[in-house]
């Protein structure tokens, strides 16, 4: 029978009288075990986890390993005690080696400089016992984010910690990287790790996990053996109703071309071939999705098309419109909306307040303005309205933005560019990290703007999103159109991924429609 490592008792942390992230939370892991963590976003499992990480410091409750009580004030205390956590926004320096960042701050030092020899040892050792395959000497920013995973991993793993923390960590690994992440997890766990998985994939947990706590409003619901619980009992006790797979997409007639890519190349400014001969077309009332590994092109397409990258030969064209010399604003005013991939980076403004990210692209509209002057309480009642409309928990709406979950950020920049798209919605991994209820939500309304005659690009590191949302889809790697499918109810996703590695490729050059 396995001992309980881990027990937090009673944690309560509270943002404002009326934001509590855990009221009273007990917690507990057993050694040598996976543990999925699950929740709505604002649920409060990552502020527990950050409390265990001592990244956040709770208002009062207790920390207890192997029945011993622990203070954790910061990371560092936490790696003391052996506890590590990889975030999923990684935490890695892109101009330094694999090896550079896994020592980083515990170099093994050979006089008075760091024992280069000594640090890509210790990669190559740790790699190889848990089928991790690296580099020592590979650049950071030369790596695809399933090994820059691994090398989070393997700082981890190289400051000796037992219990390891993985937030939302296959959000972005295609189907054959999420079956070898899980066969390296099962290593961890058979050489003693403790492994705590923040996820919102139920279908991930029931495969990998051997227990779930399930937490709702900053409170427990309950702690299950996987061999005893259901999916449609955790996804009740997650969101409050039982989650039912939707129908497949029905086909909806097209309308009218709405954006045309032709022979669309594109250099960086290395002078690297990343976009080759891109050709597509979107519809009204068409959902074209877009998959592939990082770093197949995807992201470039997406910044040419929302004008944040210029210099490239071909056509754009938007309505029949040529947006070469078109600035962002410009090819907004053609009725486009854009969900940026980091809804940290890109979708909000972390100084501003909730009420500024929500009328962020709505105040260039006539109807808020008035002699050039902003309608500030017409504003403020159409960013309550979304905030409503989206169900984002909040305060007050002149909080800092920076103040929400992840997941409650996400609905606002879905709602908002939702809500200003006319014509043409370019949506950018929308549901990253977002939990069941958030994910049904957008998905209906992304399904309402698609029978309103709008084009809808839907570029997504989740299948079961593509197979929701899409019957047509694309797949990109290396910069090119490796396969088409006009109806990917027909393709297996061990297909797909396999078309995504470049380990397939179509034998002609399907007319993207």
């Amino acid at each position: 029978m396995s001992r309980t490592i881990l027990e937090m008792k009673g944690i309560t942390k509270s943002y404002s009288e009326t934001i509590i992230a855990n009221n009273d939370l007990y917690f507990s892991v057993d050694e040598g075990e996976i543990h999925a963590l699950v929740g709505e976003n604002g649920a409060g499992k990552t502020t527990l986890m950050k409390i265990l990480y001592g990244l956040e410091k709770p208002d009062r409750g207790t920390i207890q390993l192997l029945g011993k009580e622990v203070s954790i004030h910061n990371p560092s205390d936490a790696m003391r005690l052996q506890i590590g956590m990889v975030n999923q926004h990684f935490m890695l320096v892109d101009n330094l080696t694999v090896a550079e960042n896994v020592v980083l701050g515990m170099e093994p030092k050979k006089g008075l400089i760091c024992d280069r020899n000594a640090a890509n040892e210790l990669v190559t050792l740790l790699s190889k016992q848990y089928d991790m395959p690296l580099d020592p000497n590979a650049k950071i920013e030369k790596l695809n984010v399933s090994q820059k995973q691994k090398v989070e991993i393997i700082k981890v793993l190289a400051r000796k910690a037992k219990i390891i923390i993985l937030d939302e960590p296959t959000a972005v690994l295609t189907p054959l990287e999420i079956k070898l992440f899980f066969k390296q997890l099962l290593l961890l766990r058979e050489a003693g790790h403790t492994i705590i998985i923040i996820t919102h994939k139920i279908k991930e947990i029931m495969e990998i996990c051997d227990r779930v706590t399930i937490m709702k409003s900053g409170i427990q619901r309950g702690t299950y053996k996987i061999s005893e619980v259901s999916e449609d009992i955790i996804s009740k006790l997650m969101v409050g109703f039982e989650f039912k797979a939707e129908a497949k997409p029905k086909l909806i007639p097209f309308g009218m071309p709405i954006l045309q890519v032709k022979n669309l190349n594109y250099f960086n400014e290395t002078g690297k071939h990343v976009l080759k001969d891109i050709n597509l077309s979107i519809s009204q009332n068409q959902i074209l999705g877009i998959i592939g590994i990082e770093g197949s092109g995807q992201q470039e397409l997406v910044r040419l098309l929302s004008g944040e990258l210029k210099r490239y030969y071909g056509e754009i064209l938007i309505n029949s419109v040529n947006i070469k010399q078109k600035d962002t604003l410009e090819i907004r005013r053609l009725g486009v909306g854009y969900i940026p991939e980091d809804r940290m980076k890109e979708g909000v403004n972390l100084y501003g307040n909730i009420i500024e990210n929500g009328m962020a692209i709505a105040y260039i509209s006539p109807k808020f303005t008035k002699f050039g002057l902003l309608k500030y309480k017409l504003l403020e009642e159409y960013v309550d309205r979304l905030l409503t409309d989206y169900e984002v928990k909040f305060d007050s709406h002149k909080d800092a933005i920076s103040s929400l979950s992840g997941g409650n950020m996400q609905k606002i920049v879905c709602g908002r560019e939702i809500d200003a798209t006319k014509s043409l919605l370019i949506a950018n991994q929308p549901t990253r990290g977002i939990d069941i209820g958030s994910i049904l939500a957008i998905h209906k309304k992304i399904k309402d703007l698609q029978k309103k005659d709008i084009a809808i690009l839907l570029i997504s590191s989740d299948l079961s999103e593509i197979y929701q949302l899409c019957k047509s889809v694309i797949v990109m790697f290396s910069g090119e159109v490796v396969a088409y499918f006009d109806d990917i109810q027909k393709i297996t996703e061990d297909d797909l991924g396999a078309y995504m590695l470049g380990l397939k490729k179509q034998a002609q050059k399907a007319e993207v429609n």
